[in-house]
């Protein structure tokens, strides 16, 4: 059995991969609570100078503390990693309920949007500007209740200097003058952003979408789009002023929060006092690098899989219901699936790596972890999965598939492929085998 600790938490699976950190499940040992940690190495950070930018995301974390925003708890460091310890949300990401939804409802949405809306009210009152806002970077809890994500392009302001100049952000969420170089409103930026959020929400597709970059900038400059039918008056007459190509005219959030569309049932959230925020914890990650190092520990038993425990088993099925991790028709996660199987670890990771190769993958792996990439099918460009065994008991054993890279929606027809190369492999619990639609249900 393999155990891994940072400081007070146990390390488990990982949960997320980016291209400069991984995001693990742990679990504090003194109070049981699920955290999530954002892992990036300091030898990374360094070779692409991103110790501002980092330091820059934590400050800021810190800084916002806010009930429909994921919650920073603390920084720790080693001699060489960097570990960022997050509020655990288990609802997934905005992006896969709109994917397996295809679009949500006008009270669904308008609930979802008046969330946003005050979380990023909130920022702006803290002089933050997040300037990434869009679906892939809001979670929701086990309520259905938002959370805004990831601030790793997020500006604050600076003494005397009025309009931000970096562009950046996703291209079919970014404001207009923002493509234009010349100096922007964060705030009008984000507001923007948000109205792209609540179209694509309400109709299940973005208003600007072209893969050619000068024809999707020049609609964006323009405001060029249409409202599908079930779009009401209320609903489009908010939208065109949020997506006003120009920032001095656009609605403000004071005017949106008084939109007759928006008021619509509308609770404002109630968040207790600000807290005194305290970045101590930041400067000695960043400012004194040999103070304060958080114990590593791994322990080595054998060579096995990691083995997860009961609770880590919930975590991933939807509330208590562990059905979840048998059946495939109750898991909606669309970045993360899995398959369980009776066969041994090694014949699992042999005949994994045996089928990727024979689809033209390029494969690394090591013990019981592999990732794989390739080009993706509408050769749009490259992708990357990665897959690792655990052991849930005695001669079962889960595999965990996760994207790592590329288009979602391509990484769902790769695994869909993978898995019926796979069926000597895939266990299916009796009562799926009952079911006509076994096959495709289990994977």
């Amino acid at each position: 059995m393999k155990m891994r600790k940072v400081g007070k938490y146990e390390v488990g699976r990982t949960i997320g991969e980016g291209t400069f950190a991984k995001v693990k499940f742990a679990q504090n040992t003194e109070n049981g609570e699920s955290v999530a940690m954002k892992v990036l190495a300091k030898s990374t950070i360094l070779k692409h100078k991103m110790v501002n930018q980092i330091k820059r995301e934590i400050s800021i974390m810190k800084i916002v503390r806010h009930p429909n925003i994921v919650r920073l708890h603390e920084v720790l460091a080693s001699r060489t990693k960097i570990y960022i310890v997050l509020e655990f949300v288990t609802g997934g990401e905005l992006y896969d309920k709109i994917v397996h939804q295809g679009r949500l409802s006008e009270n669904e949405s308008r609930r979802y949007f008046q969330q946003l809306i005050d979380a990023v009210d909130y920022c702006h009152s803290k002089g933050v500007y997040h300037r990434d806002l869009k679906p892939e970077n809001l979670l929701l809890d086990s309520q259905g209740n938002l959370k805004i994500s990831d601030f790793g392009l997020s500006a604050l302001p600076q003494q005397g200097v009025g309009l931000l100049h970096t562009t950046c952000g996703t291209p079919n969420y970014v404001a207009p003058e923002v493509l234009r170089h010349q100096g922007y409103d964060g705030s009008a930026a984000d507001i923007w952003s948000c109205g792209v959020i609540l179209y694509v929400i309400m109709a299940g597709y973005l208003p600007f979408d072209e893969t050619d970059l000068p024809t999707l900038y020049k609609k964006i400059s323009t405001a060029e789009f249409f409202f599908p039918s079930w779009f009401s008056p209320a609903l489009k007459l908010l939208i065109r002023r949020i997506l006003d190509p120009n920032p001095k005219t656009r609605i403000q959030i004071v005017g949106i929060k008084n939109d007759p569309w928006f008021r619509k049932s509308y609770v404002a959230v109630r968040h207790g006092e600000d807290e005194e925020v305290n970045l101590d914890d930041v400067r000695a990650v960043f400012d004194d690098i040999e103070d304060e190092y958080v114990s590593e520990q791994v322990d080595n038993k054998d060579n096995g899989p990691l083995i997860m425990n009961a609770f880590e088993m919930i975590t991933l099925s939807q509330g208590l219901n562990l059905s979840a991790l048998f059946d495939r028709r109750q898991d909606f996660v669309k970045r993360q699936t899995r398959f369980v199987s009776r066969k041994p670890a090694k014949t699992i990771i042999s005949s994994i790596e045996a089928i990727a190769v024979s689809m033209g993958l390029a494969v690394h792996s090591r013990n019981y972890k592999m990732r794989l990439e390739g080009i993706s099918a509408n050769k749009t460009g490259q992708f990357a999965v990665v897959l690792e065994v655990f052991e849930v008991a005695p001669s079962l054993f889960m595999v965990d598939v996760r994207k790592a890279s590329g288009e979602t929606l391509e990484y769902h027809k790769f695994y869909k492929d993978l898995c019926s190369k796979l069926e000597h492999l895939i266990w299916k619990s009796e009562g799926t085998m009952r079911q006509k639609s076994a096959r495709s249900m289990s994977c």
